[in-house]
């Protein structure tokens, strides 16, 4: 074997179709494009939306809600998750950039810590925002939250 007699293998390629080449080729005259109409012109392209003159669903449809723009987005970190790390990496202050480092949020997340699970061992936690559940465990080991 060798460059000059590579080829595909057997059924993995199929022929072209030859449109527009005759009418003994079964795709001549129309050259698959049906009779008349925008449709069968070069040149034509469906704008985004179109649904063949029928009103459009974008336009059907009620506009409804707004975007509150003061909205604050955190990302969610629950106290178990804190105890899984505090046991690999043997920490005792855990901070935004230590969750950046063990890849749970990234660099321009806010963080918030929820209470969901359990925590065994005494953690400063320094976090964006807290839930009360998640503030009433942490310094019931005698740790801290604060907040950013």
């Amino acid at each position: 074997m060798n460059l000059s007699n590579l080829k595909p293998a057997k059924g993995s390629t199929h022929k072209v179709k030859r449109i527009g080449r005759g009418q003994g080729s079964g795709r001549g005259g129309t050259s698959t494009r049906g009779h008349k109409g925008a449709q069968s012109r070069s040149g034509y392209s469906r704008k985004f939306g179109f649904e063949g003159g029928q009103m459009p669903i974008q336009r059907r449809l009620p506009k409804y809600g707004f975007t509150n723009i003061n909205r604050i987005e955190y990302k969610p970190v629950n106290v178990s998750t804190l105890q899984q790390l505090v046991d690999k990496r043997g920490l005792t202050v855990i901070n935004v950039g230590t969750l950046v480092e063990a890849g749970l949020i990234s660099k321009n997340d806010r963080v918030k810590i929820l209470g969901n699970g359990e925590l065994t061992s005494t953690v400063e936690v320094t976090a964006h925002a807290f839930s009360k559940s998640a503030v009433e465990i942490i310094e019931a080991k005698q740790g801290k939250a604060i907040k950013l």
